[in-house]
């Protein structure tokens, strides 16, 4: 039987997109506290209703949800090449979608100022797109 200290977990490092997902596991008291105390001093992200910052905003929102589309159809794509279930043509055409679109959604946020690291979305567990 594993004994208390054994089942606790490491401190929780800060996520990456290159990092697995954090285990599953019991949570000391101790560790709860120091969460807590870390997300109170982490700054609450908040849309602006500021009139000037509420296109930029929109335009991130909808870049945002377009750039999670794209990798998913990348993602979904992938899938059916290693499946063999699309021509050599089909590849083609997917692949040149998939970069015009991604060219699309750079030289729109460049014009309003947004990186790509504006347009990450933190899915949790899943991962950082």
């Amino acid at each position: 039987m594993a004994t208390r200290a054994s089942r606790r977990l490491p401190p929780t490092p800060t996520k990456t997109s290159t990092q697995a997902p954090a285990r599953v596991g019991v949570v000391t008291r101790k560790q709860l506290a120091t969460l807590r105390r870390t997300a109170r001093k982490q700054p609450s992200v908040r849309w602006n209703p500021n009139p000037d910052d509420v296109r930029r905003s929109v335009v991130q929102l909808v870049l945002t949800l377009v750039e999670l589309i794209r990798q998913l159809l990348e993602r979904q794509a992938i899938h059916r090449m290693e499946r063999r279930t699309l021509t050599a043509r089909e590849v083609e055409e997917v692949g040149a979608a998939l970069r015009e679109i991604e060219r699309t959604v750079r030289d729109i946020g460049k014009t309003f100022d947004l990186t790509p690291e504006d347009l990450n979305i933190d899915l949790g567990t899943i991962k950082l797109l």
